[in-house]
């Protein structure tokens, strides 16, 4: 059984995205006075006094979209109209019954759950302005309950209409995703068809229109009896083209996206050359240490395009940031190759999960270091590296305690990282390597230190070490 939807509807500017936020109780959905901000259906899972349900905010009935969308957010809103246990019709008690208005409401009076719709007055910033929910009655439905997203009057009165309102239809606890996937990638790469290849249906608009997305979308889908959630984030382009607050605030979003986002699905156009815009996205990729699946889309439509293992080659050259990356070659409209990219999704956050017992993390280090021991710095000897633990998953993170660890230039370090990366099961993921200091005698006998180069060293000493030694959060 899935969980009752909860719709928020009505014209443009009446503060839904606002009323959203307050309910979910983080600023999820975008919000900004602009009209037709909101296009797709925005989405999130509540819970009220234990009633779970999926809250759906939608874009302004009645918009005249800029980009010539509307039909498709008029589209959008029918769709959750259609799923919704309750719709919540807002209204601005402040202009009072505007025409627009009056058409939502006849949309609403004429739909087959017409009884499921409840209004709600919001911009009640001033109690005084109660009295003017009345004016809404000609609208066809039962009083305006006044509410204001700004300061919250009317909060506690809407949450127990809503559950009063569905209770009865949530006897179910909502299972949490096994996964996290972000999609990201320049404009006009796929990434809203490759979302609605994956969920099945229209889950969101998609258009030849640059910039279409704007808020950060999650779809769950089902996928081998696990529940998924992929994030459909706003198209990037270069920051000197960023035209307004609008693309702005997607721009943090997609940011933010990356950051919860277990795998990142970075979508790569093969129609065109790699940029700027997806040389940035890779760095920020990297210095989030997170998974990443480089997804070459529109591969049936690349014009005299080079082999898979060439393509490979040149996104390796001018994409070192995310080298480590595999490469999945897509269609989303056809939806080819599209689920098998998702269970390479599913292999790599495995390998992001993976911790590497300390006796085999040590051996391998000792491998490296004979391989190729760190050298002198200026007028400083050769440091020393005594051992190595792992401290942390997602991203797997290793504590390298040495004896003057500011020595350790970059280019040993990124040896360190491939040595790692190929000997230990994080051959397609990023790990996270922190060198500390580690005073004398720390392997608990006292006037000796141990070493990896000397093979004086055993796996317990160096646990029980790198305990005590991270008892302070690592940063």
């Amino acid at each position: 059984m899935s969980l009752p939807v909860v719709a928020i509807v009505g014209r443009p500017n009446v503060g839904k995205s606002s009323l959203f936020n307050l309910l979910v109780g983080r600023r999820t959905s975008i919000v900004e006075a602009s009209p037709g901000v909101t296009r797709d259906r925005v989405t999130a899972i509540c819970e009220l006094e234990d009633t779970y349900f999926e809250l759906v905010d939608t874009g302004g009935h009645g918009v005249v979209d800029r980009d010539d969308l509307s039909e498709d957010i008029e589209r959008q809103i029918r769709m959750a109209l259609d799923q919704a246990a309750l719709i919540l019709f807002i209204v601005d008690v402040r202009d009072g019954v505007a025409p627009l208005d009056q058409k939502t409401a006849e949309l609403l009076r004429r739909h087959p759950h017409s009884e499921r719709v409840r209004l709600v007055a919001n911009k009640v910033d001033d109690p005084r302005l109660e009295a003017q929910t009345g004016e809404f009655l000609r609208l066809g439905f039962k009083d305006a309950l006044p509410v204001s997203a700004v300061t919250g009057l009317g909060r506690s009165s809407l949450r127990e209409m809503i559950v009063e309102s569905i209770a009865h239809l949530s006897d179910e606890i909502p299972v949490d995703p096994a996964m996290k996937i972000a999609l990201v990638g320049k404009r006009n790469t796929g990434k809203s068809t490759f979302i609605n290849s994956l969920a099945g249906e229209e889950r969101v608009i998609v258009s030849e229109t640059p910039g279409t997305t704007r808020d950060s979308i999650d779809v769950r889908f089902e996928k081998d009896g696990r529940i998924i959630v992929a994030i459909d984030t706003a198209g990037v382009r270069k920051k000197r083209r960023i035209a307004d607050d609008i693309e702005f605030y997607a721009y943090t979003r997609v940011t933010s996206s990356i950051r919860r986002a277990d795998v990142v699905l970075f979508l790569i156009d093969s129609t065109v050359a790699v940029g700027q815009v997806d040389r940035r996205l890779a760095a920020i990729v990297a210095q989030e240490y997170k998974p990443c699946i480089l997804v070459v889309n529109k591969w049936d439509q690349a014009k005299g395009r080079a082999s898979v293992e060439d393509y490979g080659e040149y996104l390796t050259k001018v994409l070192p940031q995310v080298a480590f990356a595999p490469v999945s070659f897509t269609s989303a409209v056809t939806g080819r190759n599209c689920l098998s990219t998702i269970d390479l999704a599913t292999e790599l956050f495995k390998q992001y999960s993976s911790r590497v017992g300390t006796g085999v993390l040590n051996q391998t280090l000792r491998k490296a270091i004979e391989a190729h021991a760190p050298r002198s710095k200026g007028r400083h000897r050769a440091p020393k590296i005594y051992f190595a633990t792992q401290v942390s998953t997602c991203p797997p993170t290793i504590v390298l305690f040495a004896n003057r660890p500011n020595t350790i230039d970059q280019t040993y370090e990124r040896y360190l990282h491939n040595f790692f990366r190929e000997a230990l099961p994080f051959s397609e993921i990023p790990i996270r390597l922190i060198f500390r200091a580690r005073s004398q005698g720390h392997d608990g006998r006292k006037g000796r230190k141990a070493d990896v180069d000397s093979g004086d060293w055993d796996s317990r000493s160096a646990r029980d070490s790198g305990r005590n030694e991270i008892d302070e959060p690592v940063t």
